[in-house]
């Protein structure tokens, strides 16, 4: 036997299936809290988690043989990164598995405020037929500027590539990255060309709060705002701002600063927010659908078969 991998959070069973076939002993254990996580860790060599509670110092340092730490989504803000490197555990996600599930709600949310879906139902189901007031813009000749070019741009850009628009894209982290889908820019070509802007980023101490009032200044056009990354990136009150300004078109926000009731509706922007005919909110579900469930689960399983 190679060990114990303890599951933490809900994920599809072809995770355990293929980990038990390599020889894993796998402990599915979805209710699980976090205290009883710390209490039975020190048997494990690793970990699988999705978003239930973070995998910091304290619950790393209770777990003596932890090998790996197995995350079911892209992300690792919710792990202490750091320290699993100077404890040498590896750190396995599967940003493949729900880039597709992202490059489509990206397009979804962007489409829905080109063409004012959410208002135009809810004034045909009040008895208002409005054409005039729900004429929306093509997509066709503009320009979408992507911050971000790892899976989640790519598969962004990609699904953007029969609507005959120019993406360009900025990495801080990545050269040379032009293909098909997209060119590689600067970000002051960013700000200068885009009509669309769509964040595709993880959370980290220099992205965080990077969408502020000051970067929106810098936008020559206003500009249509998709973020399906993490919402901590963006200041809301920010994004309000620039609405309120005509910078920003139309926001569709699938993830927030602050997530969840009844947190949520405490936050002084949140009122603004949800009564802004502007804006689109979904509940952080750019990556969740039917079939990133299951495949999500594949990738890391093919994961830690390499690792």
């Amino acid at each position: 036997m190679k060990g114990k991998i303890l599951i933490v959070d809900d994920l599809h069973p072809a995770f355990k299936e293929r980990a038990t076939a390599m020889g894993y002993e796998v402990h599915d254990e979805p209710l699980i809290t976090r205290a009883q996580t710390l209490a039975t860790i020190a048997d494990y060599v690793g970990i699988a988690v999705r978003t239930k509670f973070k995998i910091d110092q304290e619950l790393m340092a209770a777990a003596p043989n932890l090998k790996f730490i197995a995350r079911a989504g892209a992300g690792l803000d919710n792990i202490d990164v750091a320290f699993a490197k100077q404890r040498n555990i590896a750190l396995l996600n599967a940003p493949e598995g729900n880039m597709d599930a992202v490059g489509e709600h990206a397009t979804g949310l962007l489409l829905s405020l080109m063409n004012n879906f959410r208002n135009a139902d809810t004034e045909v189901r009040n008895g208002i037929w409005d054409r005039e007031g729900n004429r929306g813009y093509e997509l066709k000749g503009r320009t979408v500027g992507i911050i971000g070019y790892g899976f989640m741009g790519k598969s962004f850009a990609k699904k953007l590539s029969g609507f005959d628009v120019n993406v360009i894209a900025y990495d801080k982290y990545k050269t040379g990255f032009t293909d098909a889908y997209a060119k590689e820019v600067s970000m002051e070509e960013i700000v200068k060309q885009c009509d669309v802007l769509s964040l595709h980023i993880p959370l980290t101490t220099e992205t965080r709060q990077l969408v502020d009032d000051e970067y929106l200044l810098h936008f020559r056009k206003p500009i249509f705002f998709i973020n399906t990354a993490r919402g901590e990136v963006v200041n809301t009150k920010a994004v309000l701002s620039a609405i309120k300004n005509n910078k920003i078109i139309g926001a569709g926000l699938d993830v927030l600063e602050v997530e969840k009731f009844p947190v949520l509706a405490t936050q002084d922007w949140f009122k603004d927010l949800k009564s802004s005919g502007k804006v689109i909110l979904t509940p952080h579900v750019g990556g969740w659908t039917f079939e990133s469930y299951r495949k999500i689960s594949e990738v890391l399983a093919e994961k830690l078969d390499a690792f």
